[in-house]
């Protein structure tokens, strides 16, 4: 019987035994229904609520039973920008939001998914761009359905996923 993860754990106690790591793409991460291996092989199916915050890295699940998971961020393919001047890197970060890149801001670089069109109008604004295999966490937006601290919706019944996708709820 393959093992159904259907909570998000926020209290673990030091006694809680992590049965292994579920290893997720950030587009995995954005669904709420799906089925995955663990890093020890072991098949599960994530089953949450609907609507509910996209999964961060070092977030746990669990199946209600004692069985539990942590989450961890895949590598995928990204191009990361860096420029020791802060108003550059705010000047790309603007121009990719203006093409609805998702993009995870870090201090000292943004990084999105790789994209040759992307890096060369990165690289047109003066910024280091590098090609590399890195977990990617882009920010979940203004006006996403929950805070990258899992926080509430903003009420209007509707949500804007990371990459400014509008969803119904």
């Amino acid at each position: 019987m393959m093992i159904a993860l259907t909570q998000r754990l926020d209290d673990l106690d030091n006694e809680t035994t992590i049965a292994g790591a579920l290893v997720l793409t950030i587009a995995q991460r954005e669904r709420t229904r799906f089925r995955a291996t663990l890093d020890n092989g072991q098949t599960v199916v994530v089953q949450l609520p609907r609507g509910g915050s996209v999964l961060r890295p070092g977030d746990y699940l669990g199946d209600g039973e004692g069985f539990v998971v942590r989450v961890e961020a895949a590598l995928e393919s990204v191009s990361t920008a860096t420029h020791p001047d802060p108003w550059k890197l705010l000047q790309a970060a603007y121009h990719l939001g203006n093409r609805h890149a998702p993009l995870e801001i870090g201090a000292g670089y943004l990084r999105y998914h790789h994209d040759h069109v992307l890096d060369g109008m990165v690289e047109g604004l003066g910024l280091v761009v590098v090609h590399e295999n890195a977990p990617f966490q882009p920010e979940s937006g203004a006006y996403s359905h929950g805070s990258p601290d899992h926080g509430s919706s903003h009420g209007h019944g509707h949500h804007y996923a990371s990459g400014g996708v509008y969803a119904l709820d």
